[in-house]
Formats: structure tokens, C-alpha cells, sequence
């Protein structure tokens, strides 16, 4: 089992929450094909989309809807400064996770973190679990509440 994979199990035990995580056989390298492999709408799957605050240097996640794209700009002015792209070293460095697994769950270093209300229509939603194949199933207000992101629109409209 991976490091990464035994640090998301160790916070969602830690957080009292009793998530099921799930191997997946298929591939989920993108939104669509993680929604297709649990049966779900794409905008079910959690991309946890990490940018770098030009001015702090800090990281910030945004829970986003697997359809939808962050708007960089709602998404500036929500962090309170501008926002580039973080590369896959700084994210490593930063959560622990690769991306295609990063979850909302077990970083490395504390996060700020802001989750499309997009996501809160949904009575459950699936997010990576420290790999591109572990997936696990929560309700969106339970994810916002123990993960302390903070819920506000930033995704650009499809």
C-alpha cells in the first residue's frame, strides 16, 4: 500500500469517518472516465485543483466539479491574491500527493482550501484517495466541513 493511500486512510480515521475506499480496475485519469468507472455524473468527481499564490508563495486547493474549469480570476480574488499555475514538484512538495491522486484529505503541509457549491447539489461525491486509482464516496457538506474549505462559486459556467 502506498504512503500516500495509508496518509488519507490515517486522516479519515483520525476525522471519526467511516469512508470506504475503493481500488478501481479501471482507468481514472480523467473526471469522465472516474465517473464512468463509480456510475456517476462527472460533476460528482472532486478534482482537487492546487494553484500557487504569486505574492505568499502559499498553495491553494479548490474542490472542483469534474466538469467545470477553476475561473482564475474568481479564484484570485477568493485567495486575495493572484494565482499561477503550481507545478507538479510544488504540489508533491506541498500535499505528498501526484497529481491525478491528490485528495482532499492527508497533506503533508496545511492547505487553504475553497469547494465549488456546484458540488453541494449532489447527495454524495467521489474524490482520490492519494492515487490516480482510489477513490472514495462522501457527502459534499461533510467534505466541506471536515476538510475547512471554504464553500464559494469559482468555476467559470458551462
Amino acid at each position: 500500500m502506498s504512503k500516500s493511500l495509508k496518509r488519507v486512510q490515517a486522516e479519515i480515521a483520525a476525522l471519526g469517518l467511516d469512508l470506504e475506499i475503493r481500488k478501481m480496475t479501471q482507468p481514472t485519469n480523467t473526471a469522465a472516465q472516474a465517473a464512468d468507472a463509480v456510475g456517476a455524473e462527472i460533476d460528482q468527481i472532486v478534482k482537487s485543483v492546487v494553484f500557487l499564490g504569486r505574492d505568499s508563495g502559499k498553495v491553494v486547493l479548490f474542490l472542483t466539479p469534474g466538469g467545470r474549469r477553476v475561473d482564475l480570476a474568481a479564484a484570485g480574488t477568493l485567495a486575495g491574491e493572484a494565482l499561477g499555475k503550481a507545478d507538479a514538484a510544488c504540489i508533491r512538495q506541498q500535499t505528498g500527493f501526484a497529481i491525478g491522486g491528490v485528495s482532499p484529505f492527508g497533506h503533508v503541509n496545511p492547505i487553504r482550501g475553497f469547494m465549488d457549491p456546484h458540488l453541494l447539489t449532489f447527495p454524495l461525491i467521489w474524490a482520490a484517495a492519494g492515487t490516480p486509482h482510489h477513490l472514495f464516496a462522501i457527502d459534499p457538506r461533510l467534505l466541506a466541513e471536515k476538510t475547512g474549505a471554504h464553500v464559494a462559486p469559482f468555476t467559470e459556467r458551462p
